[in-house]
């Protein structure tokens, strides 16, 4: 049984409905891994094909602009929801590299589900899958075909596309100004929570499951780091919030106490003073 809601080749194609149902993260995910499973790296145990990566190379070769951290939660995600199985066919028992693959047949449930709850038509369309699973199977999506021609008002949209388009429904619950305010009292600056760019960063890392508390730990973690020193410049949102360092700044503390406790941690000055020297603000990504 072919899930409706898939497609076969490498672009980042998320099918909307199925990105409403389980989540964009989730959607652009689940898209990837069934790339993967079509492809020779896969491998048939059982009459059911799997994948196996780490969540670095899941992050390296798939989803750069994502942290680890983002990428090991929707994955976790995808499973709770029973539509992602995992398991591990390692011959080293130390190697604890899970292997994938995807439940068709609870998508199709979940989706079929969630389609006659909400009278989307746009769904039931497609229900078995043939039509659209034919065509994405047999060619690349950059190919202009008749078929493709047909095809495009379907809801297909890229992950760039739905970043810029999506509604921030819940824009109100996003505490922008209590995140600027805790900055400003622990730098004495005078940041406007209302400044677009600020928004942006803290919006991005809010919608990959970060909190408040989160936060306010990066900040505190970066302040105890480089008060008194010639970083204490880089006490942004630009440079605290950025996608690429967040997850590390955040557990930064955790880092250096385990350390501490064995055997001592010098932090290396000048190592993040070549990082920050290297820094292009005309290559950062907002």
């Amino acid at each position: 049984m072919k899930a409706s809601w898939l497609f076969s080749k490498h672009p980042l194609l998320v099918d909307q409905d199925l990105a409403t149902v389980i989540g964009l993260n989730e959607a652009i995910v689940l898209q990837q891994l069934n790339y993967w499973l079509h492809s020779k790296s896969a491998k048939k145990i059982d009459d059911k094909w799997w994948i196996y990566n780490t969540y670095e190379n899941w992050k390296k070769q798939n989803f750069p602009f994502w942290s680890v951290a983002t990428i090991r939660r929707t994955f976790s995600s995808l499973e709770k929801k029973e539509v992602v199985v995992s398991a591990n066919f390692n011959r080293a028992g130390f190697d604890k590299t899970k292997w994938y693959s995807i439940d068709e047949a609870k998508l199709n449930q979940l989706m079929s589900s969630a389609c006659d709850q909400n009278e989307q038509t746009s769904c039931s369309n497609c229900a078995d899958g043939t039509d659209q699973n034919d065509h994405t199977y047999t060619r690349y999506y950059t190919e202009t075909t008749s078929d493709t021609n047909k095809n495009s008002d379907k809801s297909q949209v890229t992950y760039q596309q739905s970043q810029s388009t999506k509604k921030e429904d819940k824009s109100e619950s996003i505490p922008y100004k209590e995140i600027i305010d805790y900055l400003n009292r622990k730098t004495g600056q005078k940041l406007k929570s209302t400044t677009k760019i600020y928004r942006q960063l803290i919006r991005a890392r809010w919608g990959e499951g970060y909190k408040l508390q989160d936060f306010k730990t990066v900040i505190d973690n970066k302040k105890r780091e480089w008060q008194g020193t010639e970083f204490w410049k880089y006490m942004t949102p630009k440079t605290l919030f950025a996608s690429s360092h967040f997850d590390e700044y955040l557990n930064a503390n955790k880092r250096e106490t385990k350390e501490n406790r064995n055997g001592g941690f010098n932090i290396d000055k000048e190592s993040q003073k070549k990082f920050f020297d290297q820094i292009d603000d005309s290559e950062l990504p907002f």
